[in-house]
């Protein structure tokens, strides 16, 4: 499995821990620009499974709050 599609099957409170987990390591310091590196990388890909997965609870909140205005609309005119 690469590592795009092991991000793909993490939640968001998985890649929020692990993000978390990233910045201590590099705000710690300690560690070897070669690693520092990696960090910050993995850093950027766990940010953006937090994102897609924001932006999705957007869309359906979103979505939600849209039917419910049409629903509410719609008694209104009844």
């Amino acid at each position: 499995m690469t590592s795009s599609k092991v991000d793909e099957a993490l939640g968001y409170e998985q890649a929020r821990d692990e993000l978390i987990d990233v910045v201590r390591r590099l705000e710690a310091g300690g560690t070897t620009l070669e690693e520092s590196l990696a960090l910050w990388e993995r850093g950027e890909e766990l940010a953006k499974v937090c994102r897609r997965w924001l932006e999705g609870a957007r869309a359906r909140l979103d979505a939600a709050l849209a039917e419910e205005e049409e629903a509410e609309d719609q008694e209104a005119g009844e």
